[in-house]
């Protein structure tokens, strides 16, 4: 089995429980600094216990993502035969991070944060496995800067208790402050991946505050602003499109300062492209006629140029008939003409139909003035 999940969420303990409550063998190791020769020693010894006392062993593999592709087959046949039960602890993805042979061989848990009762209850045990006693707000304080982490309650807790000996052990909430320090941002493939896709749809769903703070995230947590002025840039086409023609001058020009002037400065130019994006009107429309058109084109649709669309700028090409019957849409006083401008094999397909959003109602308005002058 994998268990998937942030520090601190109980893997190793869960994985001691469960050779506990089978009797079975229990043998750590790191995939930080294991190599195929310690599995091989673990598989022996597994054999070993089973033959001579019929006891199974399970491997408990911290950091699994940590190994690489030799390293996780070196483990399949003994996994596949039962010798071993295979418990794989990481913090990344498995989807990204494991073999898919021995992801398929595997069932996942997927641990999340610990909640704030639970870290309340775990940081009173450890108050009363120490021996002291701390104020309510401390114990507030203290869960609310863990983030769902057991470990980095119980690390925080000892030190503050190691800081008010001197009072008794009576921890305050300025013993937790002192405990904890600055925290870093857990930040690992899988938060990549989620963070930005939160981000993307707080835009989408106009919701400038929540945007703001996974920008913020990303921002503290080191992510690259080069992709998150690029997630911009598509988005202003994407979902926002001619509802607000100015979306995507705005968003390029936040990538361009990110190149330009460069974080920290360039927060600025992201933090304000992200406030003008959150609230523009929105629309998909743009998006959505590429996209019509492109799946038409896939299936066939397109036959050749009409010949009075075809390019006049070569020599011979007036004898072939290029450009005969094209009429030039200034020369009319309207400053547009109808004529045909698809393949004949087009029909009346339309790919872009504006919606009533933001300019789009002005775009909406100049092409059915248009349609009531043919």
């Amino acid at each position: 089995m994998i268990f998937w999940g942030p520090p601190g969420t109980g893997k190793t303990t869960l994985a001691r429980l469960i050779a506990d409550a089978t009797t079975s063998s229990f043998v750590p190791l790191s995939a930080v600094n294991a190599s195929v020769k310690d599995v091989r020693e673990v598989i022996a010894g597994a054999q070993q216990r089973l033959g001579q006392h019929g006891q199974r062993t399970i491997l408990f593999l911290d950091e699994i993502h940590r190994f690489n592709k030799a390293q996780q087959d070196a483990l399949l046949p003994s996994v596949e035969d039962g010798l071993i039960v295979l418990i794989g602890a990481t913090t990344e993805n498995p989807y990204f991070e494991v073999n898919p042979p021995l992801l398929s061989r595997s069932t996942l848990f997927r641990l999340e944060p610990l909640s704030e009762d639970a870290l309340t209850t775990l940081a009173r045990r450890g108050l009363e496995l120490e021996g002291a006693k701390a104020d309510e707000e401390a114990i507030a304080y203290l869960v609310s800067r863990a983030g769902g982490d057991g470990r980095q309650i119980l690390t925080a807790l000892e030190v503050a208790i190691a800081l008010a000996g001197e009072h008794g052990k009576h921890v305050t909430e300025d013993h937790v402050v002192a405990a904890l320090g600055t925290k870093a941002i857990r930040y690992g493939i899988d938060d990549h991946y989620d963070v930005i896709s939160a981000f993307i749809k707080s835009l989408r769903g106009s919701d400038v505050d929540a945007a703001l703070h996974w920008l913020a995230r990303m921002l503290e947590a080191g992510e690259d602003a080069r992709f998150i002025a690029r997630r911009m840039v598509i988005f202003a086409s994407e979902d926002v499109g001619m509802a607000d023609p100015m979306a995507l001058l705005i968003a390029n020009a936040a990538a361009h300062a990110v190149e330009y002037a460069g974080l920290p400065e360039a927060q600025l130019n992201l933090s304000q492209a992200v406030i003008h994006l959150a609230t523009a009107p929105k629309s998909n429309r743009a998006a959505l006629g590429i996209w019509n058109a492109r799946e038409d084109v896939r299936n066939g649709v397109g036959g050749e140029v009409p010949p009075h669309l075809r390019g006049t700028g070569y020599r011979g090409a007036a004898t072939l008939g290029h450009g005969e019957g094209y009429v030039y849409p200034h020369d009319d006083p309207r400053g547009w003409v109808e004529q045909q401008y698809g393949p004949d094999d087009f029909g009346g397909r339309v790919y872009y139909e504006p919606s009533d959003h933001g300019f789009e109602q002005e775009v909406k308005r100049r092409m059915e003035e248009r349609e009531g002058d043919r």
